[in-house]
C-alpha cells in the first residue's frame, strides 16, 4: 500500500522538479496529484512518461491524502498549509513562512532528521532556503569533527531561484545585448546579463538583506544556535545552480586533508577537489544532480583553525525539490509507515 502525495505549485520551477524527483526516486506513491492556482486549472504537468491534469487548490479535498509538497510561496502557505494540515495531510512547505516557527521543524535530512519528531505539533514541516540547505549539508560532518565557531559565506546564486520570470529576463537581456536593444530590468533591480547583483530579497535595518538573514537564522536552527554566521548573497547570470565560497573557523584543529576525507564519507556530499585546471565543480556541472559538490578545500592560515571551501548544488533540487522529497521519505520511514 503506497502513499497519496499532492504537489501544490506544480506548474512552477520547483513544483515541476518535485514531480520529476518523486518519479526518479520511485517514491512509493499510489497516487500523485498536481495542484496549482485556478489560472492553471486544466494545464498538464509531466510525471514520468505520463502527464497529470492540474487541479485547482481552491477546490481540492485533501482528506485521505498523506503528504502535500507545497511550493506556492509564503502567501498561499500562510493561508492553505494549516487548512491542509487540519485535514490530516502533512505539509512539507518550501516557502519561508514557517521556517522560524518554534513548533515547525526545519529539516535537512542529512543534518537533522531527528527533529522530524516534532512534525505532529502542526502537521507542517519547513524546507530551508536553497542557499542554506547546501551549505549545512557540507558543514554538518565538519561540525561533528571539530565544532564550528564561525562561518563567513559569499553566495553566487542563479536566477532560477527567483522563478520563471527571472530566467526569462536573463535570457532576453543576453539576447538583446547582441542586437543593441533596450535592457530595462523588470524582475531584478539592475541588469543581470553579464553582471552580478549583491542584493537578494529585501534590505533590513542593519544593512543585510533578508536572504542573508535567512542563512544565519536557518543555519542556527538546523545545525547549532551557537555558530556565528555572516553572509553576502549575490545574484549571478547563471540559469541553474548555486555556488558558495565558505570560510569556516573551528574550535579544534582540522586539516584540509582530514576535512576532505570526512566530506567524502558524508551523506549527500560529493568531493571533487583536484589542485589542477578544471579540478573543481562549477554550477553547470551540478544541474540535474542530487549531491552537494565540494571543491577547493584548503586551510585558512589567517585564523587559528580555519578552512575554506567551494560548495555547489542544483538549487532547484537539493535547494528545494529534492530536499522536500527527502523529507517525505524520512517522514514515511519513521512515522507514516504503511503496511506492504
Amino acid at each position: 500500500m503506497g502513499y497519496r502525495v499532492a504537489v501544490v505549485g506544480a506548474t512552477g520551477n520547483v513544483g515541476r522538479e518535485m514531480l520529476n524527483i518523486l518519479h526518479e526516486r520511485q517514491f512509493p506513491a499510489d497516487e500523485v496529484a498536481a495542484i496549482a492556482s485556478r489560472r492553471s486549472l486544466g494545464q498538464e504537468a509531466t510525471f514520468g512518461d505520463g502527464v497529470l491534469k492540474v487541479k485547482a487548490l481552491d477546490d481540492f479535498d485533501f482528506t485521505g491524502w498523506d503528504i502535500c509538497l507545497m511550493s506556492a510561496g509564503s502567501g498561499p502557505a500562510k493561508e492553505w498549509a494549516p487548512k491542509i494540515a487540519a485535514q490530516g495531510c502533512v505539509v512539507i512547505d518550501n516557502s519561508s513562512f514557517y521556517r522560524m516557527d518554534a513548533d515547525v521543524p526545519l529539516i535537512v535530512p542529512e543534518v537533522n532528521a531527528d527533529a522530524l519528531e516534532r512534525y505532529s505539533k502542526k502537521n507542517i514541516i519547513a524546507n530551508p532556503n536553497c542557499s542554506t540547505a547546501q551549505m549545512v549539508v557540507a558543514l554538518k560532518p565538519l561540525h561533528d569533527a571539530a565544532k564550528i565557531k564561525r562561518v563567513v559565506v559569499s553566495t553566487y546564486q542563479s536566477v532560477s531561484g527567483a522563478g520563471h520570470e527571472a530566467m526569462d529576463e536573463l535570457f532576453n537581456q543576453t539576447k538583446r545585448i547582441y542586437t543593441n536593444e533596450e535592457l530595462a530590468p523588470k524582475k531584478f533591480p539592475k541588469q543581470i546579463a553579464f553582471n552580478v547583483i549583491p542584493h537578494i530579497d529585501v534590505f533590513m535595518a542593519d544593512g543585510y538583506t533578508k536572504e542573508e538573514w535567512k542563512m544565519v537564522a536557518e543555519t542556527n536552527k538546523i545545525l547549532d544556535p551557537d555558530i556565528k554566521v555572516t553572509a553576502t548573497c549575490v545574484r549571478v547570470p547563471v540559469f541553474v545552480g548555486h555556488s558558495e565560497a565558505v570560510n569556516i573557523e573551528f574550535e579544534k584543529p582540522l586539516s584540509a586533508d582530514a576535512a576532505r576525507e570526512i566530506l567524502r564519507q558524508a551523506p549527500g556530499c560529493m568531493v571533487v577537489d583536484k589542485r589542477e585546471n578544471g579540478g573543481y565543480i562549477t554550477p553547470i556541472e551540478c544541474v540535474g544532480e542530487y549531491a552537494t559538490f565540494i571543491s577547493r578545500i584548503r586551510n585558512d592560515p589567517t585564523v587559528k583553525h580555519g578552512l575554506a571551501m567551494w560548495v555547489v548544488s542544483d538549487n532547484l533540487r537539493k535547494g528545494a525539490a529534492l530536499n522536500a522529497v527527502q523529507i517525505a521519505e524520512s517522514l514515511c520511514a519513521r512515522y507514516l509507515k504503511k503496511a506492504a
